[in-house]
């Protein structure tokens, strides 16, 4: 199963998300949700660095596993942007979770 987490702060922004595991619907080279949910997540942290002009710390490596976490300071016009990129991950990943309950789960933390 795919376990993704959104990091929520206190005022309801997304300040990142960890994406771990392979869902283990199909193969590998085969598996339509993990497809989807990489494709997802490289196009946000691509639009983060290229459109945004963010430089995200980024955690991975291991296969099945990354985290990326918005830094700590950034223009309000640069948190407003990556708000509506991560906004966008939040619903792509919602959607997939919701069609295969089986192997994704989304949640959300609470962090600072």
């Amino acid at each position: 199963m795919t376990r993704c987490t959104l990091f929520v702060d206190s005022a309801s922004r997304i300040k990142g998300f960890s994406v771990k595991g392979h869902s283990g619907y199909a193969e590998e080279g085969s598996d339509i949700v993990c497809a989807g949910i990489s494709a997802l997540v490289i196009t946000t942290e691509n639009a983060l660095c290229q459109l945004v002009k963010l430089s995200p710390a980024e955690r991975g490596g291991e296969d099945g596993f990354v985290e990326v976490m918005l830094p700590e300071k950034m223009a309000e016009s640069q948190m407003h942007d990556a708000q509506l990129l991560l906004s966008a991950l939040h619903i792509g990943l919602e959607n997939i979770a919701q069609a295969y309950p089986d192997y994704v789960r989304l949640t959300t933390r609470r962090v600072r």
